[in-house]
């Protein structure tokens, strides 16, 4: 639900033209992006358990390689038989 003001601000922009628009959206922006800080990366790493998904990440690389290579191998062999 809008508030009385945002209703009325929605309203002002209908009468700007689309350079002022731009700026609005610019000056938006900026505000917004002031009101968070930035994380950096080194703040977070080594934040997650390892392994975070349960599964050791040579254990998901070599299992998605042989579902990769079972349904490569399917769908050719569908292939040939068509």
């Amino acid at each position: 639900m809008m508030t009385p003001t945002l209703e009325r601000l929605m309203e002002q922009i209908k009468n700007l033209s689309p350079d002022e628009m731009r700026e609005l959206m610019e000056y938006l922006q900026r505000r917004i992006r002031a009101g968070r800080p930035r994380r950096r990366w080194a703040e977070i790493a080594g934040k997650a358990p390892y392994p975070l998904t349960g599964e050791d990440a040579q254990q998901w690389v070599s299992r998605t390689r042989q579902e990769s290579t079972l349904t490569r191998e399917q769908r050719l062999g569908d292939a040939q038989c068509e």
